[in-house]
């Protein structure tokens, strides 16, 4: 059958409701969030605002995979991982500012981001690519490289601050803050030299590649390169402007109800990472396990690379404290997490088992949010 191009005003018909939704909220959001006592309009305030959310971040998520469509491995896929890590550092950066009374907030989403990642969608992925495919290759080379810049930059992030003595609190001092910062950005910076430039055949796999058709990849419909440039800019910009938005009942909930304050880290790394985390259990099931790993790996490395330099940044130039050390339970299982992913990457070969050892690590880490 000859291949059908769903016309434009049809395929991003979402974007109507998604600014109306912005505008509403731009206008009307202050007197709607004003009374939050109710907790019906509470609950459906934030349903409203986490599913337009995460709506627009599935489709700037569609528009970067259209985009690694056009430009091949491995940009493609770092294109989709700085969407995703864009839209964090925004939503920490909003949270930040609206609320000083949490300053864990930052460390409990970059903590939630590394569980869902290594343990919650690397399980799920290795159990569906395994009892699908029995077993699954991808390239060795690629994952060590992702994880020898990760090991040093989590600890440094998340570990480090509970052993300096130049605070009293887990946190760092402002010329330790500057050193995490260029250290980080530096760190990634060359990691990014190697994906793209000198060994980016670490992140693809042969047998794999030039599977995609003129048409697009996995259903997708390919346009322009500028056409889904403008689109993903545009699917990010609501998600900014209502992350303040969100912030309100968040906090509000977590304060009122006398919910864990762990529990705020969680959420907004599940809304940004949703998206992402489709299209890399996608990509295992249909035994592209190698895309799978850019997508993971690259994200859990951009979340330590970049969103600890931009909140570190936002922390030093408005005063706002960040506590950045993990505490008890948490640390623990960081080491624990970090430990096993080098184990499972350890191998070309991946396996069922495997995928049972992470996702009961990511139980492990739900559990104790709730039950420290």
């Amino acid at each position: 059958m000859p291949h059908t191009v769903t016309p434009v005003w049809r395929a991003e018909a979402p974007l109507l409701p998604i600014f109306v939704t912005t505008v509403l909220f731009l206008l009307f959001g202050k007197t709607w969030l004003a009374d939050l006592s109710s907790l019906a309009w509470l609950g459906l305030v934030f349903l409203w605002l986490f599913v337009v959310i995460l709506w627009a971040a599935i489709r700037v998520v569609h528009h970067a995979e259209c985009l690694a469509v056009k430009l091949g491995e491995p940009y493609g896929t770092l294109i989709l991982t700085l969407s995703v890590i864009t839209i964090e550092v925004m939503m920490i950066a909003t949270l930040m500012l609206h609320g000083a009374d949490n300053p864990a907030l930052a460390r409990d989403t970059m903590f939630a981001v590394i569980m869902i990642v290594l343990n919650g969608l690397v399980g799920l992925t290795l159990l569906l690519g395994a009892l699908r495919h029995r077993e699954q290759t991808y390239n060795l080379q690629g994952a060590n490289a992702y994880l020898s810049v990760i090991i040093p930059l989590a600890v440094l992030a998340l570990v480090l601050p509970d052993y300096t003595v130049s605070t009293a609190e887990p946190t760092l001092s402002g010329f330790q803050a500057m050193f995490v910062v260029v250290m980080s950005l530096a760190l990634y910076g060359t990691f990014l030299a190697i994906q793209t430039v000198r060994h980016a055949g670490y992140f693809t796999q042969a047998e794999t590649a030039g599977a995609e058709d003129g048409h697009g990849h996995d259903g997708l419909e390919v346009r322009s390169l500028a056409f889904h440039a403008v689109m993903l800019l545009a699917y990010m910009l609501p998600v900014v402007l209502l992350a303040k938005k969100i912030a309100v009942p968040i906090e509000y909930g977590i304060e009122t109800l006398d919910l864990p304050a762990a529990l705020g880290g969680f959420i907004v790394a599940a809304l940004v990472l949703t998206p992402e985390g489709i299209g890399g259990v996608e990509a295992a099931v249909a035994n592209r396990l190698q895309r799978s790993v850019n997508i993971f790996l690259g994200s859990a490395l951009a979340t330590i690379g970049l969103t600890v330099p931009a909140v570190l940044t936002v922390s030093l130039v408005t005063g706002e404290p960040v506590a950045l050390g993990l505490q008890n339970a948490d640390f623990v299982l960081l080491l624990l997490t970090l430990a096993v992913s080098v184990v499972t990457f350890s191998a070309a070969r991946t396996n069922l088992l495997q995928g049972m050892v992470h996702l009961t690590l990511f139980l492990a880490y739900v559990m104790l949010i709730f039950a420290p």
